[in-house]
């Protein structure tokens, strides 16, 4: 395992030389790429020196204790840091989704349930926006189309970090939240109490970093104009500001009216037909190798139901990792980070495994 490390610790040396030249930094979408690579590789670089040092450690400890027994002490626990900082670097060195430093954007869809169904889709974009505000990222609404009841029929919401780290980024966190998401409640319209069972639908694709990342030719897109409709300022129902883009080699339609200028609302459709263009060719490529992403192809699948929010118990339940905790209420208020942990350590696993089959 430690061989394999040396390859990495030329590649870092050289991303350092890189990152000094001010050139690069002249160029943000490169300097941003270096700057996660070398990120990812720095944690690598110091597991592997603490590897280094416990290791030199234990042999002078052994060594020790053979002329004085009080050392001899020393030996189990250093053991034991050994044994801890190597299943670290074993970790690190498991090969990371090249998207994991990239930022998102989730879209929210209200689905079976009616009226229900969309209090459900607004519950969720709360928590999604509570748990990006404790880990320090910053949440845009692109695009938003509510019920009448105070619910969201569907939402696209972009979320942002700063982090350079790409186990820190907001797609390594959030990837595995697409897929249907089911709520077990008294709705706020059940006038006897009745239990309902309905759900919401989240999509979750990795953001492009610059325009250039994917290439749409202007012949590939059907742009249309309309008057856009709901709640909204004077703008609204009154001029052509709703904007919807289709790409025509792929089908995929984005429809945008949230901003009360057509300009604001195409850039918005924009960067979401990136994204989802960005995705299917994941998707795409990843049905060509799906053997070495096969865990997270089924943990982001758009189809499956992947968690139960059981308020009558005040239970979540994640149906993929077989987690369980009875603190709902703390989850829907942003406390969602033991959920998304146990399906990262799922993936982790599954990588593993993957590698030792090899």
């Amino acid at each position: 395992m430690l061989d394999s490390v040396q390859p990495l610790l030329a590649e870092h040396l050289a991303l350092q030389e890189q990152l000094s030249d001010a050139s690069v930094h002249a160029n943000a979408a490169l300097a941003k790429k270096l700057n996660r690579r070398y990120a990812e590789l720095s944690a690598i670089v110091a597991a592997y020196n603490s590897v280094n040092q416990l290791t030199d450690d234990l042999a002078a400890a052994k060594e020790l204790a053979k002329e004085d027994e009080a050392f001899a002490e020393e030996v189990p626990v250093t053991e034991e840091k050994l044994v801890a900082a190597t299943e670290k670097l074993r970790r690190l060195l498991i090969p990371r989704d090249p998207d994991d430093g990239r930022d998102v954007i989730m879209e929210i869809k209200a689905g079976e349930g009616g009226a229900e169904s969309a209090l459900f889709a607004a519950d969720l974009l709360r928590m999604y926006i509570q748990y990006a505000n404790s880990k320090g990222w910053k949440t845009e609404v692109l695009d938003k189309n509510e019920s009448d009841l105070g619910g969201i029929k569907d939402i696209q919401l972009a979320i942002k970090s700063n982090a350079t780290d790409p186990a820190q980024g907001v797609w390594a966190h959030l990837k595995f939240e697409g897929g249907v998401h089911r709520v077990q409640r008294v709705p706020a319209t059940e006038t006897q109490g009745r239990i309902h069972t309905s759900a919401a639908g989240v999509l979750v694709f990795p953001e492009v970093d610059e325009p250039e990342e994917v290439e749409i030719a202007q012949n590939d897109l059907r742009i249309d104009v309309y008057r856009s409709s709901g709640p909204g300022g004077q703008s609204v129902n009154t001029t052509d500001s709703a904007v919807r883009i289709t790409h025509l080699p792929t089908g995929i339609v984005v429809s945008m009216q949230n901003e009360k200028s057509q300009l604001q609302n195409r850039e918005a459709a924009m960067r979401v037909l990136r994204a989802r263009i960005l995705a299917a060719q994941q998707e795409a490529l990843e049905a060509e190798q799906s053997a070495a992403r096969k865990s997270q192809v089924r943990s982001v699948d758009r189809s499956e139901r992947i968690r139960t929010y059981n308020f009558p118990e005040n239970r979540i339940a994640d149906h993929r990792t077989g987690y369980k905790a009875y603190n709902l209420d703390q989850v829907m208020d942003g406390a969602l980070e033991p959920v998304i942990q146990s399906a990262i350590q799922m993936d982790e696993e599954a990588r593993l495994a993957a590698l030792g089959a090899k």
